[in-house]
């Protein structure tokens, strides 16, 4: 009985505390564009400047936030820029088992995202973009140019997951993306994970550069350590592998102009595994290897970021 009362206890503990952190960074980090509704699916989207459509896909872990800390601003003088947040992260929901006639959506496979997220922008009236996208954003850019190859202006791609790679992931994705894992250690992440360790884990991404004054405070971390926002994370990289090895087929069929942009010293994504190959297996693709850059290049070095994208507007006919 006793112990049985201290499970209560402990439980309930949790419970309120994850509740808590998952409010205050909700009323800390409200959505900052609009909530577009599609087939019954919330997508979060921002929308800024005029021109040619760019839209921008963010990586694991993330949100749009990541690309309204600076680059935006550096491009919303001559380009439309749809930044948006994939399903299950940030203000972003998860696509209901069976939207678009798929019924097993429990890792939202980069094709059915890409899916998503191309309705938002049909909704706001996006017309040909090129498409920008970073880390496991990458993936998602690359399935939106499959499922649309006609209606792409051509792709940017920062870091990106984008071929097979040897071994698994950590532990740790393996762990939250199973059901025990879900149910008791995730929990355990949102009520008790110290705003230190949060600092530390964000700042090793952008390893060997440093993270940027106000970046933390910008993106609001907080927002990604949400129950929900960590199961759709660790289920949709956890699961990632497979829908790679089937998408990396096609990529032969891929003519509009892609821009590679890679960091050498990117030990998450690693440019000899992804970006490499991948240049060999796009047709139209530039690759651009940026010396002694991390796995954030977009913040490392926007400018060649934002000289990439022109590159790609005048390859497309757009500028």
């Amino acid at each position: 009985m006793v112990g049985l009362l201290v499970t209560l206890v402990v439980v309930g503990t949790v419970q309120w505390r994850a509740n808590a952190r998952e409010a205050q960074a909700a009323d800390a980090y409200p959505p900052s564009g609009q909530i577009i509704a599609v087939d019954g699916t919330q997508v979060h989207l921002t929308m800024s400047g005029s021109g040619p459509d760019l839209v921008l896909i963010h990586g694991a872990s993330g949100s749009l936030r990541d690309y309204t800390f600076d680059l935006v601003d550096r491009l919303k003088d001559r380009y439309r820029v749809i930044a948006l947040d994939r399903p299950g992260l940030g203000w972003s929901d998860r696509p209901h088992p069976g939207y678009g006639g798929v019924w097993n959506t429990s890792a939202e496979p980069p094709a059915l995202q890409a899916r998503v997220l191309q309705a938002a922008a049909d909704a706001v009236g996006v017309e040909r973009p090129i498409v920008l996208g970073h880390s496991f954003g990458g993936a998602v850019a690359l399935a939106w140019a499959l499922e649309r190859p006609e209606e792409t202006a051509g792709l940017v791609l920062l870091g990106a997951a984008s071929n097979p790679w040897p071994g698994d992931l950590g532990a740790l994705y393996q762990i939250n993306s199973s059901r025990l894992g879900s149910a008791l250690v995730i929990p355990l992440i949102t009520a008790f994970a110290p705003h230190s360790r949060i600092e530390d884990t964000v700042a090793s991404i952008f390893t060997p550069q440093q993270m940027p004054a106000g970046y933390l405070e910008h993106i609001g971390p907080e927002m990604s350590l949400r129950r929900t926002t960590l199961r759709a994370n660790a289920q949709q990289v956890n699961n990632l592998r497979p829908y790679i090895v089937d998408m990396a087929k096609r990529y032969p069929d891929l003519k509009l102009p892609v821009e590679i942009l890679h960091g050498t010293e990117d030990t998450i994504v690693p440019l000899r595994v992804h970006s490499e190959p991948l240049a060999q297996l796009l047709p139209n693709a530039t690759l651009t290897r940026l010396e002694g850059v991390g796995h954030m290049p977009h913040h490392a070095e926007p400018e060649t970021i934002v000289a990439a994208i022109d590159r790609v507007a005048a390859r497309a006919g757009l500028r």
